[in-house]
């Protein structure tokens, strides 16, 4: 783990692109090469509480504006937001997965995050990723299915064998090169 917290990269594209395939095949990727590899997935609302369970209850029924389910193996925290909004993906971390060698965060597009970018030009006609974009600048890399895409940054084939461990290579040359040159 680095000193000043686990590196994170943001896997990013637009609906149905393929951010959560490639987000599950990379951390597998990276935990067989033995990396402590924790994931967060920002979504636009989602339902993780079943009504009628006893933390559903401590919010729906007490009131609760921030639960927390915990056992033996795991925990989840559930609940609202502090007012003000959404915390930064950075907080998170910060916050629940500190002990991390490296957090994949599948969306988080607008953030300072250094991103990889899903593109499937059936799924939509161009990439988000823009040379001499300022935003795009924080790219580390394009996966896709368009063979003649041509970027600044390394493009990998979407839907062929050796994409996952080139990421997973260009990931651990970028955030744990000072443990190469160990």
């Amino acid at each position: 783990m680095k000193d000043d917290g686990p590196g994170v990269v943001c896997i990013i594209g637009r609906k149905n692109s393929g951010k959560t395939g490639l987000t599950v095949a990379l951390a597998a990727e990276l935990n067989r090469r033995g990396r402590r590899v924790m994931t967060v997935k920002h979504g636009h609302g989602f339902q993780v509480d079943q009504p009628g369970r006893d933390s559903w209850r401590h919010r729906h029924e007490g009131g609760a504006v921030r639960t927390v389910l915990a056992g033996p193996g795991d925990f989840a925290v559930i609940g609202l937001w502090p007012p003000g909004g959404e915390m930064p993906l950075a907080e998170l971390v910060r916050r629940f997965l500190w002990d991390a060698e490296i957090v994949l965060a599948e969306g988080f597009k607008s953030g300072p995050e250094p991103k990889i970018e899903v593109f499937r030009q059936e799924a939509h006609p161009e990439p988000l990723y823009h040379p001499g974009d300022p935003a795009s600048a924080r790219t580390l890399a394009l996966v896709t299915d368009r063979a003649e895409l041509e970027a600044g940054v390394p493009v990998f084939p979407l839907h062929e064998p050796g994409t996952v461990p080139g990421l997973a290579d260009l990931l651990e040359g970028v955030f744990f090169s000072r443990e190469r040159q160990s």
